[in-house]
């Protein structure tokens, strides 16, 4: 049944805290435990195992959004370290343990086991097909344990989005340094201040922050013009038609009850980060 662009955003927000816990301190443990470096090294281990020993260059084409090399500074040598089916135990156990520690009581309320499986039921119900990373997921075992199936649900929705966006990005000719030049515009930064690309030269910064002014995306004092704020807008409405589809199998009322089952265990997530 096909759900409002609306509820399919909030499935969005109520997710991405979820799967991201991922990227928290005790997974970032359990792979330094393993030999890793740093924290980027774990990050790709875990992210990409599901694709195999991929090569660099397979695995900055699925994430998309990181900037030239910088996969490469740890893919293949994370795989010397450890194997792909190893990162992904690791990375299961570790953001089972991180999401139950951050949700408190709510990790054994009688509810999870519900919420556990109706998030997996629209999980495991997307098509797969132009969904490289969502497919690759798809292909791994469920976990049995909620706290453990719950995450691993939030990972493929999230995934499954996630690869959508890359899809709307590239009918829009958007890059992945571009991407994130217009997130931090549209957060009100200056994108030398953003995360994800402050630590990229400030040539190379700048060049990409022309390349959008020329296209008329950008306007001279470094904001949106008006073409770029309809384009950013086109992108998110696109990448949420494009991520329904993985909420059709469910009525609406299992989709209301979903939602509303997953508010105050993404509350518990936002606020165990704050």
């Amino acid at each position: 049944m096909p759900h409002s662009q609306a509820k399919v955003h909030r499935m969005f927000e109520l997710v991405e805290p979820i799967a991201t816990v991922t990227f928290s301190e005790v997974p970032n443990e359990a792979f330094l435990a393993l030999g890793m470096r740093n924290y980027w090294d774990g990050y790709f281990a875990g992210r990409a195992a599901p694709l195999g020993p991929a090569p660099a260059e397979v695995v900055h084409a699925v994430f998309y959004n990181f900037a030239d090399g910088e996969v490469a500074r740890h893919i293949p040598w994370v795989w010397g370290k450890t194997t792909p089916e190893e990162a992904i135990a690791v990375r299961e156990r570790g953001s089972a343990a991180a999401l139950r520690q951050m949700i408190g009581e709510l990790a054994d309320s009688p509810g999870l086991v519900r919420v556990a499986d109706l998030a997996t039921r629209a999980a495991v119900s997307a098509p797969t097909e132009g969904r490289v990373l969502y497919a690759a997921l798809r292909a791994l075992d469920v976990p049995e344990e909620p706290v453990a199936r719950l995450w691993h649900a939030a990972t493929l929705l999230r995934e499954h989005r996630g690869d959508g966006h890359n899809a709307a990005l590239v009918a829009h000719g958007i890059g992945g340094t571009e991407a994130h030049v217009l997130i931090a515009l549209s957060l009100g930064m200056r994108p030398e201040e953003f995360g994800r690309i402050h630590h990229l030269p400030k040539a190379r910064l700048a060049a990409v922050v022309d390349g959008l002014r020329d296209r008329g995306l950008v306007d001279a004092a470094g904001g949106f013009t008006d073409a770029g704020q309809e384009t950013r807008e086109r992108i998110e409405a696109l990448t949420d038609e494009l991520a329904a589809p993985a909420y059709d199998v469910l009525g609406t009322d299992e989709l209301d009850e979903l939602v509303a089952a997953l508010e105050p265990i993404a509350a518990a997530v936002r606020a165990a980060d704050d």
